[in-house]
């Protein structure tokens, strides 16, 4: 990886970057002369980084993703982790994998599950968003199959009782929270990536009801959620049918609420 020059270091810094050299060297990797100085002006300006580099590293892997895409956080691999340990142990079980964004999180489990149980499932992604899930049908190119639509009308109704790992990185930024994120975020993320109505929930509370009718008996329900709000969303859970329990990561500053249906 080329040495990025002192100077281009200090403009990131200057512009509030935090990893200044880390972000330098990857630019300077990417393009050099005027290229490089318009990727710079544009990482000055608030564009994420993953957005000018087209791609991601998430749980080990290099993910593509471009403009206009959630970009997944470090901390949402401990939902990887926990959704592969929640992986039951029948033959190609079944995986859905909402508000898929990039499809990074599907692509880990199923790339885990294979890497560490020797295990095969059944990936299926499904976003809202019709440029998400362009990005996502990319990085999931014969690894799983991916839907756009509304939660769960989008997906195959013969998943319908059938799921055995329902992984959702809902939206749970509350509403006003949102003018407080980082520009590369609040600027430059799709809005309804990241705000979850008034406490946060509004889309967990959705996924925990939905998952009622799609999950398979004993199967499992993941949610990421912020840590005051991981309480409240654990009580939707269990009024929903399912036993519920908060995990934390404190490595990764990751919370989540899992769930196991009952029935």
């Amino acid at each position: 990886m080329p040495r990025a020059g002192p100077d281009l270091v200090a403009r990131l810094r200057a512009a509030g970057c935090v990893f200044a050299e880390d972000e330098a060297a990857l630019l300077a990797a990417a393009a050099d002369g005027p290229e490089l100085e318009a990727l710079v002006r544009r990482r000055i300006g608030g564009e994420p980084l993953e957005h000018l580099l087209g791609r991601v590293v998430f749980d080990g892997l290099t993910v593509r993703i471009g403009p206009g895409v959630f970009v997944p956080r470090r901390r949402s691999e401990a939902l990887v982790h926990a959704a592969v340990a929640a992986l039951p142990g029948t033959a190609r079980p079944r995986v859905v994998d909402l508000c898929c964004g990039c499809g990074a999180l599907g692509l880990a489990v199923a790339r885990r599950a294979a890497r560490r149980r020797g295990t095969t499932v059944e990936l299926h992604a499904a976003d809202t968003d019709p440029v998400a899930t362009a990005c996502a049908a990319d990085n999931l190119a014969g690894t799983g199959s991916v839907h756009t639509g509304d939660l769960f009308a989008a997906l195959p109704a013969a998943l319908r009782g059938r799921v055995d790992v329902l992984v959702a990185n809902t939206p749970y930024v509350p509403t006003t929270a949102i003018g407080s994120m980082p520009p590369e975020a609040r600027d430059h993320e799709p809005r309804a990536a990241l705000d979850g109505g008034a406490d946060g929930l509004d889309p967990a509370r959705r996924v925990a009801a939905g998952s009622e009718e799609w999950l398979a008996p004993g199967g499992t329900l993941l949610i990421e959620t912020g840590t005051p709000q991981a309480p409240v969303l654990a009580e939707v859970f269990t009024a929903h049918g399912l036993t519920a329990r908060i995990g934390t990561d404190d490595d990764r500053g990751a919370t989540w609420v899992q769930g196991r249906a009952r029935r």
